[in-house]
C-alpha cells in the first residue's frame, strides 16, 4: 500500500475512534508536511484528534512524526527553553525570559509560533522589532552571537506537519488538548532544547478552563519529556486577566520593551511573572552547571536575586537589543517609538465602581475584530484592571484600529460581547 492510501485509510480509522500505529501516524504525517493531502483530508484529521483524543502512546508517535518529517536543529550543552501554552493575551512574557535568560549565559534559540485562537503570538509581536523568518543557518550564527533568538518556526520547515495544521485549525478558532502539547513539545525537540518551562496557565475565560485540566496536560507533557528524555517543569496557576496592559502586537512588545527599559510605568504584573519563570528556568539549568551555580550562589546567593540584577541593571535589555540587530531589526528602538492605529475609541466609564470582571474571551474577540495580529498596529490598551477604582467619565480601555470599518465593528460588537464590568 502506498504512503498516500495508508495515510487516508489511518485517518478513517481515527474517525472511528481506534488507535494508530507509528506507521500510520507517521505517514500521515508525511503527506500532511509535503502538502499532499489537501485541506478537507487534513481537517478530518484534526478533527478526529479534536472529537476522539489520543492515547499517550500516540501523542509520542505524532510528536515524534511531526520531528522526524521536518528540520532539525542541535546545540551543544544546555538549550533552554520557555513555552506558554497560550490564551491569555497580554502577558508577553517569553522575550523578557529569552534577554534574562541568554544574558545568563545560557543558550535559549526560541521557536515561536504565530497566534492560532488569540490576538497576537510571539512571533508576531517579534515581528514589529526584527525579521522572523530566518534560515537554519541565520539561527546558528544569531545564537552564537547572542545566546538567544526568537523566530517563527514555520520559517524553515520546522515541523512543518504542525503549520499546516494549524491553518486549518485557525479559522474555526479550535485546538485540542492533545494538539497543544504535540505542536509545542515538537517544536521543543525539533530545535534541540533539553531544558524547558512550560507556563500553564488557566481559567473560566481562556484555553484551558480548570486546574484539573491543567493537571492532564502536566502529566502529557511530563510523559512527553521523559520519552524523548529531556528536562520539563510546569508552572500552573489561576489566572483571571493579562499580564500587561496592551493586547495586539505593537502594544504587547510595548509592554515587553517597558519591563525591560524598567520604565516607571511598566506593567508589574508582567514584571514578576517573567522574573518567575525565569528564575524557574535558570534553576533548571543550573541544577547541571555546577559552575555557574556556584557563582551564583558566591555572588548573589540564589537566582531570583540573580534575575533582579539582570534586569535591573538593563543588561537583558542590552542582550535583547544584540538579538534584535542579529535577526536584522533596530536595536535603537524603545518602547515610546512603537506606532499605534490611527483610528481610536476610548470607552468611558458611566458609573463609578471597582472592576470585578475581565473577559479574556471577550478582549480576545475584540481585539481580533480591530485586526490583530494581521494589523500589527491595532488592539486594546487596558487602561483599568481587575481591583482598580472608576470614576465617572474615566477611560476603561482604548481600541487601536487601522482603519474606520474595524473600529466600527468593534465597537458595534462590544454589545455583545463587553470586556470589562465594574460596580
Amino acid at each position: 500500500m502506498d504512503e498516500n492510501h495508508l495515510a487516508i485509510n489511518a485517518v478513517r480509522k481515527k474517525l472511528l475512534g481506534k488507535k494508530l500505529s507509528y506507521k500510520e501516524i507517521y505517514s500521515i504525517m508525511d503527506e500532511i508536511s509535503k502538502k499532499k493531502f489537501g485541506d478537507i483530508l487534513t481537517t478530518y484529521f484534526a478533527a478526529s484528534g479534536y472529537s476522539k483524543g489520543f492515547s499517550n502512546e500516540e501523542l509520542y508517535y505524532l510528536t515524534r512524526a511531526m520531528v522526524e518529517t521536518g528540520e532539525k536543529l542541535t546545540f551543544p550543552g544546555i538549550v533552554a527553553d520557555k513555552h506558554s501554552i497560550g490564551g491569555v493575551p497580554g502577558t508577553r512574557t517569553t522575550p523578557i525570559v529569552v534577554a534574562i535568560v541568554a544574558a545568563a549565559g545560557f543558550k535559549i534559540p526560541k521557536s515561536s509560533s504565530r497566534a492560532i485562537t488569540s490576538p497576537d503570538g510571539t512571533a508576531d509581536d517579534m515581528e514589529v522589532l526584527a525579521p522572523v523568518n530566518l534560515t537554519k543557518e541565520q539561527i546558528y550564527e544569531t545564537v552564537k552571537k547572542t545566546n538567544g533568538c526568537i523566530v517563527w518556526g514555520g520559517s524553515f520547515n520546522l515541523a512543518p506537519a504542525d503549520d499546516v495544521l494549524i491553518q486549518v485549525e485557525r479559522p474555526l478558532l479550535f485546538e485540542s488538548y492533545d494538539k497543544i502539547v504535540v505542536s509545542i513539545m515538537a517544536k521543543k525537540i525539533a530545535f534541540g532544547s533539553n531544558h524547558i518551562i512550560i507556563d500553564l496557565p488557566y481559567g473560566k475565560t481562556v484555553k484551558v478552563h480548570t486546574l484539573k485540566d491543567a493537571e492532564v496536560l502536566k502529566n502529557k507533557f511530563e510523559f512527553l519529556a521523559r520519552k524523548f528524555k529531556v528536562k520539563i517543569k510546569i508552572i500552573i496557576y489561576k489566572t483571571l486577566e493579562p499580564a500587561g496592559r496592551g493586547i495586539g502586537p505593537v502594544l504587547e512588545i510595548t509592554d515587553t520593551l517597558k519591563v525591560l527599559e524598567q520604565t516607571d510605568d511598566r506593567p508589574t504584573d508582567l514584571e514578576l511573572r517573567s522574573i518567575h519563570l525565569s528564575t524557574e528556568l535558570l534553576d533548571l539549568c543550573l541544577a547541571d552547571d555546577k559552575k555557574t551555580k556556584d557563582y551564583v550562589e558566591k555572588n548573589f546567593k540564589n537566582t531570583y536575586a540573580w534575575v533582579l540584577h539582570l534586569l535591573q541593571e538593563k543588561i537583558a535589555l542590552e542582550k535583547f537589543k544584540q538579538i534584535i540587530k542579529a535577526q536584522g531589526g533596530n536595536p535603537k528602538i524603545d518602547s515610546s517609538a512603537l506606532p499605534l492605529g490611527k483610528f481610536i475609541h476610548k470607552e468611558k466609564a458611566k458609573k463609578e465602581g471597582i472592576v470585578n470582571e475581565l473577559s479574556i474571551r471577550n478582549l480576545t474577540s475584540i481585539a481580533r475584530i480591530l485586526g490583530a495580529p494581521l494589523a500589527k498596529s491595532s488592539g486594546i490598551y487596558l487602561d483599568k484592571k481587575l481591583g482598580e477604582s472608576v470614576k465617572l467619565d474615566d477611560t476603561l480601555y482604548t481600541l487601536f484600529a487601522e482603519n474606520m470599518y474595524n473600529l466600527r465593528e468593534a465597537k458595534e460588537a462590544l454589545h455583545n460581547f463587553p470586556i470589562i464590568e465594574y460596580e
